[in-house]
Order: C-alpha cells, then structure tokens, then sequence
C-alpha cells in the first residue's frame, strides 16, 4: 500500500492554523492592554504638564533627550509595567519576547507617525536599533516586516 500524505499534511496544516490562531488573540489582548498605564498615575499627570511636546520635536535630538529626563518619573513607571520596552528588562531586547518585539515594532511606527519632521519606520528602526543595540539581524527582520506590511 502507497502511503498518502494528505490525512498527515491536513493535520499538520490545522494544526498550524489553530497554534497561529492562538499568536493573533495573544496579539490582540496586547492591544487592547496597550500603554494602559499612561491612562494612570504616576503617568497621567506627568504626561498630562508635559504637554504633547513628544510629538513635535526631533526623535532623540537633544529638547527629546531633555524631555525623557523631565519624564524620568512616568518613563520608569511606564517602563516596569509595558514589557514591549527593552527598558522593561535588566538585559534589554535580549530579554523580550517574540510578542514584546511585534507590539514594540507597532509602537515605534505609531510613534513615527507622530513626528512632523519627515520621521519614518525606516529611521526609526535605525535610530531605535541604535538606541537598544539590536543586533543586525533582528534590526533586518525588523525592517524586513515593516517592508512585508507594505510600511516601506
């Protein structure tokens, strides 16, 4: 008797489909949590006297840098309690998820939209890669989705 793959390809492909399924609604339950805790104290009021400042000066040029010092309070609140930062952790990306890192890839193009001054996913992968020290790679893979996603 031939063997015919299709009852094992089947399975395999549900199996598949059903272990994806299970990735998209952990995505979508960050979604729905994300930057939550901006919504709260420490953060709120901090956010709330800076103003929207972040949102019309240059990413990581010097008036941005001093704003991060001037929201040291709420950063760090954030921080500890959003893990797609890799100042959530002591060793920084090398500590995140593969979840961490999508929710942290949306954040970074939300973020860029904000920015009038021509900032894009693109830069802000650089920048940010920079910033973090991720590595090649994953700075590529990076880019590689916001490519896939039609983004670049």
């Amino acid at each position: 008797m031939d063997y015919d793959s299709t009852i094992d390809t089947t399975l395999h492909i549900n199996r598949v489909r059903f272990l994806l399924g299970q990735c998209a609604i952990r995505l979508l339950e960050r979604g729905s949590k994300h930057d939550a805790s901006k919504l709260e104290q420490p953060e709120k009021a901090i956010f709330d006297a800076v103003g929207n400042r972040l949102a019309v000066i240059t990413y990581e040029g010097e008036e941005y840098k001093q704003s991060l010092a001037e929201l040291k309070v709420a950063l760090d609140h954030h921080y500890l309690h959003n893990t797609h930062h890799p100042d959530h952790y002591l060793n920084g990306i090398d500590g995140m998820s593969l979840f961490d890192l999508v929710e942290m890839l949306m954040d970074w193009k939300a973020a860029s939209e904000r920015h009038p001054n021509g900032m894009n996913i693109a830069r802000s992968i650089e920048l940010s890669s920079q910033r973090f020290s991720v590595g090649g790679q994953l700075k590529q893979i990076l880019l590689n989705t916001a490519k896939e996603i039609g983004w670049i």
